[in-house]
């Protein structure tokens, strides 16, 4: 019942971003490069605000789980305004130095005035994408998982009507679809709140309510400390493919960004999952309901799995139709160089699909009941502990290959590392 709305709502995110690739894609090559290169802009705001979000979701399901209502309303309204200043403070310096920030996440000259035109209007709404995001996870964790579905697919919605408009209509081209992802975001934001201004939230925001002291903080960075590690990795293991792609042309980060888009779309559905697994294991696991939460680990485990093989079977078998909708250039040459490019990726990662969820279960088990080292460990390994270093010696090994494989060989080194983790977790917290 919670993982169906949270499945819905990562996918038409998913969905919608990828939207911005579809109609981009239509204006060149480089347009669509610089959907690839703001994707890493977009991580870091979604870092920042799966931090504070889901770190004060953990906290406040285990609080909900022990009854203590009026410290899980304290952790609440504290993260809300947290968010609110944290987006601020990334707006300001991101709008004075959006060209170099480009430059610096693997735009070429080419690319440049693409992404520079997408990312003002990103930035701009970077305090209310942060507050909506923290908002989404706040409603998930505290089991309104229909509520978060409410605002963020309006929001996602909106954003598809409005790219074909902005971008073609108007003539604004890139800058239109960063204008209509702005104004999504922004009708998702007000959406949110009036869920949380008119009661149909267990949990009040108000500033009066605002928890006092710094440990509340502390608890909401160190819980939310996987999820500025799998999100913030994100973005830098985005900025270094575009770097490590960067030789190759425009055409090899433009179809390593549409592979992305891709992989997100299927890897939303198990992500989607997780979170409507994640307050039934913290609430459990809080309420000393050890048997539920191992439950609940077993039964994450066997559903991501089905899905991301069944998916990733899918994704291999027609990416040579996939990617093509993607890719739209004057260029003949380059239109088949990128989707040649794009095919063999999309099934250099179909391959290491089925792995995932191993990683995926026990990241999101660890984080859901409050063991923040662990939890955090384990983010850091797709996209920093094995990704960084494949992605900068592979590539100087066998050229292009390296580019496509690095991503996939860091995701089934990935999966055999959090085996062992997994099964000390089953014995030692939740056995029969």
């Amino acid at each position: 019942m919670l993982a169906i709305p949270t499945m819905i709502t990562m996918m038409v995110t998913a969905i919608y971003n990828m939207a911005d690739t579809f109609f981009v894609s239509q204006l060149g090559t480089s347009a669509s490069g610089a959907i690839g290169v703001v994707f890493s802009l977009m991580a870091i705001i979604q870092a920042v605000g799966f931090t504070i979000g889901m770190g004060s979701g953990t906290t406040i399901s285990r609080l909900l789980g022990e009854g203590n209502k009026a410290s899980a309303n304290g952790i609440a309204s504290g993260g809300f305004f947290f968010a609110l200043i944290m987006g601020i403070i990334l707006m300001i310096p991101g709008l004075v130095l959006v060209r170099p920030l480009m430059y610096l996440l693997g735009s070429t000259d080419t690319i440049l005035p693409y992404a520079t035109d997408y990312a003002r209007y990103i930035i701009l709404a970077a305090p209310l994408m942060i507050t909506t995001f923290f908002m989404n996870n706040v409603l998930r964790f505290e089991g309104k998982a229909r509520l978060a579905l409410i605002g963020m697919v309006s929001g996602g919605l909106l954003n598809m009507g409005l790219d074909p408009l902005f971008i073609f209509g108007f003539g604004m081209g890139t800058a239109g679809a960063g204008l209509a992802t702005a104004l999504s975001q922004c009708v998702s934001f007000g959406i949110l709140l009036a869920l949380f201004m008119t009661g149909h939230s267990e949990l009040k925001i108000s500033p009066k309510l605002v928890a006092k002291n710094v440990k509340a903080y502390v608890t909401i960075l160190k819980n939310g400390a996987p999820s500025f590690m799998r999100q913030g990795l994100g973005s830098i293991a985005t900025a270094m493919l575009n770097s490590a792609a960067r030789p190759y042309g425009d055409p090899a980060i433009a179809a390593m960004g549409i592979v992305g888009k891709i992989f997100m779309l299927i890897f939303s559905c198990v992500i989607g999952f997780g979170q409507g697994f994640q307050p039934v294991a913290g609430y459990n696991y809080g309420a000393g309901n050890r048997e539920r939460v191992r439950q609940a680990v077993l039964f994450f485990f066997k559903v991501g799995t089905v899905i991301m093989t069944a998916l990733a079977a899918l994704g291999f078998i027609f990416a040579p139709r996939i990617i093509p909708a993607f890719i739209k250039d004057g260029d003949k040459a380059t239109e088949l160089l990128t989707v040649e490019i794009g095919v063999r990726a999309l099934r250099y990662q179909c391959l290491a699909m089925p792995f995932m969820p191993i990683g995926t279960v026990c990241n999101m088990t660890f984080q859901s009941t409050g063991q923040a080292a662990s939890a955090t460990f384990l983010a850091m390994c797709r996209q920093g502990v094995f990704f960084l270093p494949l992605i900068f010696i592979l590539p100087r090994i066998i050229g292009l290959p390296g580019v496509e494989l690095s991503q996939p060989i860091a995701d089934f080194c990935t999966a055999v590392t959090a085996i062992p983790f997994g099964i000390v977790f089953l014995k030692k917290y939740c056995a029969k």
